[in-house]
């Protein structure tokens, strides 16, 4: 009869909702929303969308953006989906993983809403992309109205002040929200004196906050009315962001930083520069920058560098958890991961994502060369995640929560008809420029779907030549080999087998160590695990011993400090007596039923090049043995 034990540690520290990380939420999560007001209308009222740039044109798009404000961002987003948390994370991962359990007695809607996730995630990651480029050189582009000929050094200073933001992200979100936080706390108060100096001028602008003159707009304009949306979207990129930076955080800071201050600010301004216009036509070749004094236009612009710089933080940060998460549920290849902050777990650096996002911003800066061509692009990978969020939502809100559905279907079929008119309207933009985004999206989900399948087969193949470990102990009683001192610790996908490093290390070596350790690193759809389910221990005698260890997806699996803390009367985890035997497969394409055979080449290529397991468990380097074992696909 096998012995099971369980063994505990400490539960990671709660989350603090104090000044500093309402500040840096603003610092670090708003900054997208919030340098919108840069380029919005400047694209709405472009002559190629055919607004016309009147009192009804004017109010009916201010009435859309007002809306759309509070019901996407304030309602949908801040009141609704900051509570769809997975134990604290947030994200298209995360909820991803709770739409996943939700759906689990439904076998065909799981397996549907995993990939739609998988998209939603890979959607993101272009708009991680897009906006940095953007935002930056919307700003640098007011350097226009001050200076004459400086057209030609635009760009280059977008490339600078851009690898300049990525060069810095290693210090982590913590400091960085520090510095940011009260730069973009001035950026919403000068937004808002800005607005407020602009209403004074014309206060009529007001009565846009009528839902009539939205309803009116699309009366008077049937063939442009959803294509504006196409615009008006721009007012609401950075909402996915916040619902993805809210590990860094938390859900309180971001929606109290929201009401008081970011959704005024961004009113305002927006009214303002609608009362600009009313004033004075021509002012839409770039409204933002003409709302304020002359005398005050180049200390705007590089308050505004400064918060485009900041708006590129939120996206960045969100792609840095994006990525954690995908890891631990198995879709990306495993990455060096580098913990920025001491007090918050969320706050975390990821080299590689972020040097390849900086490497695909620079390129969409030096292809597009100006946000007016950008903007093309920009909305389809937006409205695409939002839509994916609201399906996903659905899913938990119907299956896992529970909620009445007389309060549920009526709410979600709101979220759904605003965010499908988004996305019709931006449709079109795939062939104006969007396809970047759609094809960068195609490629990440092609990437992590052949990873996640890759996996899958090669654990079925090596389970083809797989020992059972009671015929493998029996054997061993029969006829035992030479036991030497210690504990050696097998890492194993499956804890019902032998693995193949052992049975090697048992042929070349003809040892086997006093105490055997059959590992196997469980990763769970929930961020955290409780710490009651950390460690589990079997026993099966003659020195061997079955461990499994629990993690979640937004847990740092150091498994040497999860061993070090059990304390079961036969195994000895000292560090100068376990040594770590990893198997590492080499893995061979075949005409063999799995994956097409470019598909098989690909997986190979990512094993090949993914972060070690000696450097993903964080296991000590002299102390691992390697052994390597090939796997037909």
């Amino acid at each position: 009869m096998s012995e099971l034990t369980t063994h505990t540690i400490e539960q990671p520290k709660s989350k603090s909702a104090g000044v500093g990380l309402l500040v840096g939420a603003i610092g670090v999560v708003y900054g997208d929303i919030g340098t919108s007001p840069l380029y919005t209308l400047k694209e709405v009222f472009a002559g190629h969308y055919g607004v016309g740039v009147n009192h009804d044109g004017v109010l009916g798009v201010l009435s859309l953006i007002f809306w759309s404000l509070l019901w996407v961002v304030s309602i949908k987003y801040v009141l609704f989906i900051l509570r769809a948390d997975n134990e604290g994370e947030g994200g298209v991962m995360a909820l991803t993983a709770l739409a996943r359990r939700a759906a689990a007695g439904y076998p065909t809607l799981s397996k549907v809403l995993v990939l739609l996730g998988l998209f939603g995630a890979a959607l993101f990651y272009g708009d991680s992309m897009i906006t940095p480029a953007i935002s930056v050189l919307s700003a640098v582009e007011g350097l226009e109205l001050a200076f004459d000929g400086i057209e030609q050094w635009v760009v280059p200073i977008s490339v600078v002040v851009l690898v300049g933001l990525f060069l810095i992200q290693k210090h982590g979100t913590e400091r960085i929200g520090i510095f940011f936080g009260p730069i973009m706390v001035l950026w919403f108060v000068v937004l808002g004196g800005l607005g407020i100096h602009g209403i004074a001028q014309r206060p009529e602008v007001l009565q846009a906050v009528n839902p009539i003159w939205a309803v009116g707009f699309f009366s008077a304009h049937p063939g442009i009315g959803v294509a504006i949306l196409g615009a008006v979207v721009l007012a609401l990129t950075g909402a996915e962001a916040l619902y993805a930076d809210m590990g860094h955080f938390g859900r309180k800071p971001i929606a109290r930083a929201w009401f008081m201050l970011v959704l005024p600010g961004l009113l305002l301004n927006y009214f303002g520069q609608g009362a600009l216009i009313l004033g004075n036509p021509d002012a839409v070749r770039n409204p933002f920058y003409l709302l304020a004094p002359s005398w005050a236009l180049l200390p705007l612009v590089a308050l505004s560098t400064l918060a485009t710089i900041i708006a590129s933080q939120a996206v960045i940060s969100g792609a840095f958890s994006l990525t954690r998460q995908a890891i631990q549920l198995g879709y990306v290849p495993r990455m060096f991961i580098q913990h920025t902050s001491s007090k918050e777990e969320g706050q975390i650096y990821i080299g590689t994502v972020n040097w390849a996002l900086m490497v695909g911003v620079v390129l969409l800066v030096i292809g597009f060369e100006s946000s007016t061509a950008l903007a093309a692009a920009y909305g389809v990978a937006v409205t695409g995640t939002m839509l994916i969020t609201t399906i996903l939502s659905s899913a938990v809100v119907l299956l896992l929560w529970k909620t009445p559905r007389w309060i549920a279907i009526p709410m979600l079929i709101g979220f759904l008809l605003v965010d499908s008119l988004y996305f019709a309207a931006n449709a079109p933009k795939i062939l104006q420029g969007g396809a970047f985004p759609v094809i960068a999206g195609i490629l990440l989900f092609i990437l992590m779907t052949t990873w996640k399948r890759g996996r899958k087969i090669m654990v079925e193949r090596l389970d083809e030549s797989a020992l059972p470990l009671p015929l493998f102990i029996a054997s061993i009683r029969s006829e035992p080999p030479y036991r030497a001192q210690g504990t050696a610790v097998f890492l194993t996908a499956r804890s019902d087998a032998v693995p193949h490093a052992l049975l090697h290390n048992l042929l070349h070596n003809q040892v086997l160590h006093e105490r055997v350790v059959l590992l196997t690193v469980i990763s769970h759809d929930s961020p955290r695990i409780a710490i009651d389910r950390r460690i589990e221990i079997e026993s099966f005698g003659d020195g061997f011993f079955r461990v499994n260890l629990h993690f979640g997806f937004m847990e740092e699996a150091d498994v040497p400090a999860a061993l070090s803390r059990c304390h079961h009367p036969d195994l000895d985890f000292s560090p100068m007596g376990t040594t770590y035997f990893l198997s590492r497969e080499t893995v061979v394409p075949t005409k063999r039923m799995g994956m097409a055979r470019w598909r098989e080449g690909l997986f190979a290529f990512m094993l090949k090049n993914a972060n070690s397991n000696l450097k993903y468990f964080k296991l000590p380097y002299n102390r691992v043995i390697e052994l390597g074992t090939q796997v037909e696909m």
